[in-house]
């Protein structure tokens, strides 16, 4: 999984335009949807031969509570939201430059606020019972959302945050994150 977000210099060198309304070449890409964000991988893949994708729900949530190195903090790696994301009340409402922030247990930055990160899955209810590595919903028209953002609460910033749109659907506070 990406150690960052997309920055808006990959997406612009991507994509040849860059749709953020918070402009800096290091700050997360947003103002992306998911429909967005597959054409931008698309066309990464051809540039690269390598086989990006938006990670599953599963993978995001793994990567972000650390992994096996995890320490069950509830942020991406604190207990102390300030020390690991941009949010509400740290940002000046507004994305900032990737990697400002402490990183989690597997050096992964970002995960709990800047921007919301698309994941591959459709959104459905989770299953309560164990499981090993869930694929998610088979049915439903809106995907996965994790993370928290520039604008959300200390609530929504949490790990188990989770939250859905539809694939057409931008926001000035929704990124993506790369699996290769």
């Amino acid at each position: 999984i990406g150690e960052t977000a997309v920055t808006q210099e990959l997406w612009q060198a991507v994509m040849g335009y860059n749709p953020s309304c918070f402009l800096g070449k290091l700050k997360p890409v947003e103002k992306v949807s998911w429909d967005d964000c597959q054409k931008f991988i698309k066309k990464l893949n051809q540039l690269t031969g390598k086989q990006f994708r938006l990670p599953t729900e599963a993978e995001w949530e793994y990567a972000a509570r650390g992994g096996k190195k995890g320490k069950g903090h509830m942020y991406a790696g604190s207990q102390v939201l300030d020390e690991v994301a941009w949010y509400r009340d740290n940002s000046n409402q507004h994305t900032h430059p990737v990697k400002q922030k402490l990183y989690n247990e597997l050096h992964i930055y970002d995960m709990s606020g800047n921007v919301l990160e698309w994941c591959e899955d459709l959104y459905g209810k989770y299953y309560h019972g164990a499981q090993l590595n869930p694929k998610g919903a088979t049915t439903g028209s809106k995907h996965v959302i994790r993370g928290g953002s520039w604008s959300s609460n200390e609530n929504f910033c949490c790990i188990s945050n989770r939250s859905h749109a539809n694939p057409t659907f931008y926001s000035y506070s929704i990124g993506l994150r790369l699996v290769l």
